[in-house]
């Protein structure tokens, strides 16, 4: 625990100016991104007497070991700046909203030349159409079956629709009229795109025009006795109506709002909202989060406004956004809005009528989902820190493990051998620092080996990272002159775009070790204080030797063996054996299994690139049966490739003019030569051609099983 007079600027060295300030701790990782009108008055409100904080506020600031701020012209600046590291650096003590759920949204694809309406979860892509979001993703299909009688446009995947090109028959949507098939040419790319057009205008709530131009060309074919393609657009009408009944009218005018809530208590807080368009709810979404420091509500709200609209530009921001309180002061966020938008946007707070009464039902979503929230995450809370604790004690740790590494190592047989590294901080996944290695120091099955190669890997990467870091020049407490009000930092705040561009301010590092050239964090630059790996008495030994050889005394390591779910610890004969129902065993069993999926999941891709690369392919008439057949018999391709061609006619089903076929193939299909660093000439054995073999991966599924499939380990 840090004393934050350890770090507090001296008198007169903060700027009485806007600016963003961030709080580092030890490892110079960031830890709190804040913005402030005067930096002087705000951050000296955190150098006061720490009985008087809030007390996630003091835990912050005796966490932190160093701030460092920037100056910007406004306070819109400082709005948008806070928004940009907050989404860089992923503060832990910042208020960070997390969806209760992910939501759908009906998407359409007007990025492609046959746009394709789907249902879509997760980032927003650029030149799809969003509508939603939605509450559950039936309720997209449900809305999308009905339109699609009016407006057949693609809904297939690209397999699907390369396969329908190919053959030349359209899938079964084509047949029923529910797709135009531009897939074997019934309509063109250009009528398409006018279908996908329509339909995402129908969404967007221009119903009336269409709806009227429909019920006209019915009244024009009765009347030229054309009854049956009258019925088929009285048919169209009444889909469309249906609908538009789905979302009830909650505001006239065809009023384009989003609504505002939230319901808080000392700890937390949650955001609902309700996207309005064309008088219409056409999506709901919601958020809590844990409430860090004191906040108002009104901080609160301006947080949910960052995050909603952050990434929006044009119509995706209304032109009017209705909240329960607003900002201090409310101009800055007002005209970042109206800037995200391109006109103006009025924020503002309800006060009479339909907007009020809608407000209030909003209100009563926010309140129910904190309830249930609270009701899920209370024990959950609970039940986190009681397993760090647990975990602590049985290790005699002298505290609670906040960021705990696991390490796994998959293979085939002692092929493809590869490793995982999942991070587990306060109990929870840290999925953006997962780092997957390729080991390519031997062959075989080699656990032990291959587990001391990637700790020291790691490792070493650490201490490389460490030892860049250098130290404060003699002019440590120097404020930096001349500073620009567009973002230079003063006192001990060193600007890293600074650093980068000269080392003779007064408090400049040697160095820069703790961010990329583009300002983000170093892969390897925060240790653990717990390093599990997945296996017994073995791997725990080659793991701790690994750190031993590299000088490290201050990380805890202990294995988690399978068969009976014992933790082993370095230069102990008996496992440590927690109880069945010890949460700090769950949470090890997590993070190995965890470990274990990352690994089969990076094993398998591995895997089948091979042999979709294999030269085998390239012999003509051999199939997947034989293929399997010389692979099974040689056992890979390196040998397969030295074998004769007599050798290779002793394979079941293999003649000789196919043997002949294989050894050309293979000899024409050189092996791939391993990367060099271009600078010292170095094989650079920690990287895979074409990807870094350290490279994050988010994984597929975060509760997959961790079965082992046939040999796979």
């Amino acid at each position: 625990m840090a004393d934050p007079s350890s770090y507090r600027p001296k008198p007169g060295q903060i700027p009485d100016s806007p600016g963003v300030y961030k709080f580092r701790d030890e490892h110079r990782r960031v830890i709190y991104v804040g913005k402030a009108k005067s930096l002087r008055q705000r951050l000296a409100s955190y150098f006061q007497d720490l009985a008087g904080l809030h007390p996630r506020t003091r835990t912050m600031v005796t966490t932190a070991a160093s701030v460092e701020w920037t100056v910007v012209s406004t306070e819109v600046e400082a709005l948008q700046l806070e928004y940009s590291w907050i989404k860089e650096y992923d503060p832990r003590f910042n208020v960070k909203y997390r969806d209760d759920k992910s939501y759908p949204y009906l998407a359409v694809t007007m990025n492609e030349e046959f746009p394709r309406v789907q249902v879509m979860r997760g980032h927003k892509r650029k030149g799809v159409r969003y509508f939603g979001p939605y509450g559950h993703a039936w309720a997209i299909r449900d809305t999308v079956d009905l339109l699609l009688r009016v407006f057949p446009v693609r809904t297939c995947s690209a397999g699907v629709f390369k396969n329908a090109a190919r053959t030349g028959r359209p899938c079964l949507l084509g047949y029923i009229g529910k797709c135009s098939a531009p897939c074997v040419g019934r309509v063109s790319a250009e009528e398409h795109g006018e279908l996908a057009e329509e339909f995402c205008d129908f969404m967007a709530g221009r119903t009336g025009t269409y709806i009227r131009r429909l019920e006209k060309r019915m009244t024009d074919a009765a009347e030229e006795m054309e009854y049956e393609r009258a019925a088929r657009l009285r048919d169209d009408i009444e889909a469309l109506k249906k609908a538009m009944e789905k979302s009830a009218v909650v505001l006239a005018d065809a009023t384009d709002a989003d609504l505002m809530a939230v319901a808080e208590d000392e700890l937390e807080a949650a955001v609902q909202i309700f996207h309005v368009r064309g008088g219409r709810v056409r999506g709901q979404r919601g958020w809590v989060t844990d409430k860090v420091e004191a906040v108002t509500t009104g901080d609160l709200v301006e947080h949910a406004l960052q995050q909603l609209y952050g990434e929006e530009t044009g119509d995706s921001v209304p032109k009017e956004v209705l909240v329960p309180a607003l900002p201090d002061p409310v101009e800055p966020v007002q005209e970042w809005l109206t800037e995200r938008r391109g006109s103006h946007v009025s924020l503002r707070i309800p006060q009479r009528g339909d907007k009020k009464a809608l407000m209030e039902t909003v209100q009563r979503n926010a309140l129910q989902a904190l309830g249930l929230h609270k009701t899920k995450r209370a024990s959950d809370l609970t039940t986190r820190s009681r397993a760090l604790e647990e975990i602590a004690g049985a290790l005699d740790l002298d505290s609670a493990p906040l960021r705990i590494e696991c390490y796994d190592i998959s293979h085939l047989q002692g092929d493809d051998v590869v490793a995982s590294m999942v991070v587990f901080e306060d109990g929870l996944q840290r999925k953006s620092e997962y780092r997957r290695f390729q080991i390519k120091g031997f062959e075989g099955q080699d656990d032990v080996r291959s587990m001391h190669e990637v700790i020291t890997r790691r490792f070493r990467r650490y201490l490389a990272e460490k030892e860049r870091t250098g130290e404060w020049t003699d002019g440590e407490n120097a404020s930096t002159e001349g500073a620009s009000a567009e973002g230079a930092t003063q006192g001990n705040a060193t600007s890293e775009s600074a650093v980068l561009e000269s080392d003779t301010t007064g408090n400049a590092f040697a160095g820069n070790a703790f961010t990329e050239d583009d300002g983000r964090p170093k892969r390897f630059a925060y240790p653990p204080q717990l390093v599990v790996v997945d296996g017994g008495q073995p791997q725990v030994a080659a793991a701790k030797k690994a750190l031993d050889e590299l000088g490290i005394d201050d990380i805890a390591v202990c294995g988690l063996a399978k068969r009976l779910e014992e933790v082993w610890l370095p230069d102990e004969d008996d496992p440590v054996v927690l109880p069945r129902t010890s949460e700090g065993l769950y949470l090890l069993q997590r993070v190995r299994d965890e470990a274990h999926r990352f690994a089969i999941t990076y094993q398998r891709t591995k895997r089948a690139k091979r042999f979709r690369a294999s030269p085998l392919d390239e012999v003509a008439g051999l199939g997947e049966t034989r293929k399997q057949a010389l692979i099974k018999h040689f056992g890979s391709v390196k040998k397969l490739r030295s074998a004769t061609i007599d050798q290779i006619c002793e394979v079941p089903g293999i003649g000789r003019k196919t043997a002949e076929a294989v050894a050309v193939a293979l000899a024409q299909a050189a092996p791939a030569a391993p990367a060099v660093n271009t600078a010292t000439g170095e094989i650079m054995e920690d990287e895979e051609p074409g990807t870094t073999t350290d490279s994050p991966e988010e994984p597929v599924s975060a509760g997959a099983s961790h079965e082992r499939r046939g040999q796979e380990t």
